[in-house]
């Protein structure tokens, strides 16, 4: 459970975007048939459309108090971000330190994109927002996250790993407690610099520190794609299907085409790119444009890979949606305003039983 009761299924490892598909779907099910009993609503949009921060409801666990205290110090919309935000985070694997160096750069590129593509909160309120992804403007504004520069460019471990452990600490966990840390950063603990824990740090918590860092891109033993809006059953595999694609399959092509981006231009079009959608300009092309010249070396690096389900299908069956967003402009957030702007309110918006 996240801050907001927002609820989180956390896959297990798994070989092919098939896989993934049938895992989410058996969740999705199973969290459906458990919602008719308790006679509650799903939906499937990344900004509480209804609620305003003071309403929503507090997962009581202690790590989410001292978060709720200390976020909103950097980052205006923090609470917005923990309270009222859901997303579709992808994670994807490397089997080498130039593997990886290849994928998260060009992960990070395509931030905007992803963003654009994706987008499905334009509803704050019960109004229009202003944004086709708000979810996306609140991570902007929210502490420990972002698109930082230096992601654009030729990141190492050693790299990431120095970003980190100067970051200050969010909390410690030790002994069954979290520990405040009075904006220390992980190098302080290091140094035994934390009065309160009488202990260095272990690999534990670096972990658990690794997982309080919220930009669009992140790193453990896998990378993590943090940039997309959820999305509802026909297109919720699409995003997975598309990075895979891109990063399993046409790797190489794709980083000869965002090689000659300026990184001022990628992040311009990051802060555009939640009010502006497919309409965002990278290097003389709109988004729309970028997107399916990225959607077809994603289609063909899932061709390549030619792993098919039982009915023979290869895994490029899941950008079906990419391919009706980009062929007709109209992303998730474009239809929720047209059809909010017909009914007049947001019923459609809930599951239908």
């Amino acid at each position: 459970m996240e801050p907001g009761n927002q609820i989180e299924l956390s896959g297990a490892k798994l070989d092919s975007i098939h896989l993934t598909c049938i895992e989410s779907y058996k969740f999705l099910d199973e969290l459906k048939k458990a919602c008719l009993k308790l006679n509650l609503k799903m939906m499937s949009v990344s900004f509480d459309p209804f609620s305003k921060l003071e309403e929503v409801p507090k997962t009581p666990k202690q790590r989410y108090e001292i978060m709720t205290k200390e976020m909103p110090k950097n980052g205006e919309l923090s609470l917005n971000m923990m309270y009222q935000t859901c997303g579709t985070q992808i994670n994807l694997d490397y089997i080498s330190e130039k593997d990886f160096i290849n994928k998260f750069k060009l992960s990070s590129f395509l931030v905007p994109i992803s963003t654009a593509i994706f987008a499905n909160s334009p509803i704050k309120e019960n109004k229009f927002s202003g944004y086709l992804s708000y979810r996306s403007k609140v991570w902007q504004n929210t502490s420990r996250a972002g698109l930082p520069k230096i992601f654009l460019e030729e990141i190492d471990f050693e790299k990431y790993v120095d970003i980190a452990i100067n970051m200050p600490l969010l909390f410690v966990f030790k002994n069954s407690n979290y520990y405040e840390t009075e904006g220390k950063t992980f190098k302080d603990f290091m140094d035994g610099k934390l009065l309160k824990i009488n202990a260095k740090p272990d690999i534990t918590d670096f972990k658990n520190h690794l997982g309080t860092i919220f930009t669009e891109v992140r790193l453990k033993q896998y990378i993590e794609v943090r940039s997309l809006d959820t999305c509802e059953w026909d297109c919720h595999c699409g995003g997975p299907a598309f990075y895979t694609g891109l990063l399993y399959g046409s790797l190489d092509e794709a980083c000869d085409i965002i090689n000659k981006w300026e990184i001022s231009e990628v992040l311009n079009a990051y802060i555009d790119a939640p009010k502006k959608g497919l309409n965002t300009v990278i290097n003389n092309k709109t988004i729309l444009e970028w997107g399916k010249i990225f959607l077809n070396l994603s289609k063909r690096g899932l061709e390549k890979r030619s792993i098919k389900n039982d009915s023979g299908k290869n895994e490029s069956i899941f950008l079906r949606s990419i391919e009706n967003i980009l062929a007709n402009n109209k992303t998730k957030a474009d239809q929720i305003i047209e059809k909010f702007q017909d009914n007049n309110n947001l019923d459609f918006l809930y599951e239908k039983t």
